[in-house]
């Protein structure tokens, strides 16, 4: 008599699915996406409806203006400069203009200041950086502009971190960082693209 062949017993695959949408859920939970990281810009508050139109008066002196065409050339104070090979002296020159080293009357006014943890010092907290873009402007060039100007404060500021309390900035407590950022405060402003030629 001829034996019967065994059949191989079926696999159960009914919880297949749970197990995987629970792994996928996993995955997703437990991994980090990669984010854009944009410019820290605080924007102003908005105005309340019953608000006047108030125009800050700013001496010229306190103001440096920084311009890029839409070819890439950028004007520091209406000095022309060659565009991309010129972005360590923009740096350079927004340290210089910040600091006011030797209280120089084309540069911004300095004024005694109480700072907390630094007692009164000599700054020019009144200073603003104008910086203006054409409507076509390459974003590249305006980034790495961006950049050198972020890149001047922070030289800034780990010059005086190191001089006053022996660190660099990224090292202090959070009360010295204050007082460090109330001594060269970050005044950058950005007007509306205008059209200045150079395509």
């Amino acid at each position: 008599m001829a034996k019967k062949k065994k059949k191989m017993p079926g696999l159960n695959t009914s919880s297949t699915a749970d197990i995987s949408f629970m792994l996928l859920i996993f995955f997703l939970i437990t991994t980090s996406m990669d984010t854009d990281m944009g410019l820290a810009r605080r924007l102003p508050k908005p105005p309340e409806p019953d608000q006047e139109d108030a125009t800050m008066d700013i001496k010229s002196r306190n103001i440096l203006y920084v311009r890029l065409n839409a070819s890439g050339e950028l004007w520091i104070k209406d000095e022309m400069s060659s565009g991309y090979g010129n972005l360590q002296e923009l740096r350079n020159r927004v340290k210089e203009f910040v600091k006011n080293e030797q209280n120089l009357s084309k540069l911004p006014e300095k004024h005694v200041k109480n700072i907390d943890l630094l007692g009164q010092c000599f700054v020019t907290d009144k200073h603003v950086i104008s910086v203006q873009t054409d409507r076509g402007t390459p974003y590249n060039m305006y980034f790495q502009v961006q950049n050198e100007l972020v890149a001047a404060y922070n030289e800034l500021r780990n010059e005086l971190a190191k001089q006053k309390f022996g660190r660099e900035f990224q090292y202090l407590k959070n009360e010295e960082k204050d007082a460090i950022k109330k001594y060269y405060p970050q005044n950058i402003s950005e007007a509306e693209p205008k059209k200045y030629g150079g395509d």
